[in-house]
């Protein structure tokens, strides 16, 4: 029996993005709903010109968004995007099928990001596996403040559908650097919280291995300078992160 799918999308300020990720639903969704968190651009208007289900919630994690989102959907069957995806042509077809026959839990999709204009297919970014369709009855968002993901409860069996998730992530270096700041912020909350910390040799020596990990291991020179620019910047989100957590237990208490 064909099941009804209802795709929810998360946004804040993604009127560069939302358009394109809702054209490429059209046929296969049969409700969409977008959980924003008040965008002050023109996310809003371009949703509702489009028809889909808008509701505004204000943003306190990634976890508790997404577990709402998931409530404000018609039906059981998700598909969960992000603002900046875009479902291939074979990852469409492979979804309508799949509409037909759905048996499992959930289903991985394959993540292709696009790096200022390159694809990246090493360094570790490809496949970057999600688990984005599921029952949402036999599972939830679980996670901390960063790194969140759909857990299937136990017995629940997942399976991988073909196609690529297009991933339009960043478009600058400067973009890139910002979320760096931004994400290591909140990473530095999420060791805190997990009562973490970082002695000096891991400030020396995670930076470089990570570098070396994703350049080279990882063959992400295979990708150009978009491999490069993605394992120099990885580098120095690590070595960003673990110096924040550092000056914060050097710190004197007040």
């Amino acid at each position: 029996m064909e099941v009804s799918l209802s795709v929810v999308i998360i946004t804040y300020n993604e009127e560069q993005n939302i358009a394109r990720c809702l054209d490429s639903v059209e046929g296969i969704a049969d409700d969409v709903v977008v959980v924003d968190s008040f965008s002050t651009d023109k996310t809003k208007a371009i949703c509702l010109n489009r028809g889909v289900r808008f509701v505004e919630r204000p943003f306190d994690g990634y976890v508790t968004q997404k577990n709402f989102a998931n409530a404000q959907a018609a039906f059981p069957h998700i598909l969960s995007l992000d603002a900046d995806e875009v479902l291939s042509e074979e990852l469409q077809q492979e979804v309508r099928a799949l509409k037909q026959n759905w048996q499992l839990g959930g289903y991985y999709l394959s993540r292709l990001t696009n790096y200022c204009g390159a694809w990246v297919r090493h360094g570790g970014w490809y496949p970057d596996l999600k688990l984005r369709l599921y029952d949402r009855r036999q599972g939830q968002w679980e996670g901390l403040l960063l790194h969140e993901k759909f857990e299937l409860a136990a017995g629940a069996r997942s399976g991988a559908v073909k196609g690529d998730l297009l991933h339009y992530s960043y478009t600058s270096i400067k973009q890139h650097l910002d979320q760096i700041n931004h994400f290591t912020e909140v990473a530095l909350e999420e060791m805190k919280q997990q009562g973490k910390q970082v002695s000096v040799l891991g400030l020396i020596v995670k930076p470089p291995f990570r570098f070396l990990k994703m350049y080279f291991l990882q063959l992400g020179f295979l990708d150009g300078f978009a491999g490069f620019c993605i394992a120099v910047l990885s580098s120095y989100a690590v070595f960003a992160k673990y110096a924040k957590l550092y000056l914060f237990h050097k710190q004197p208490l007040s």
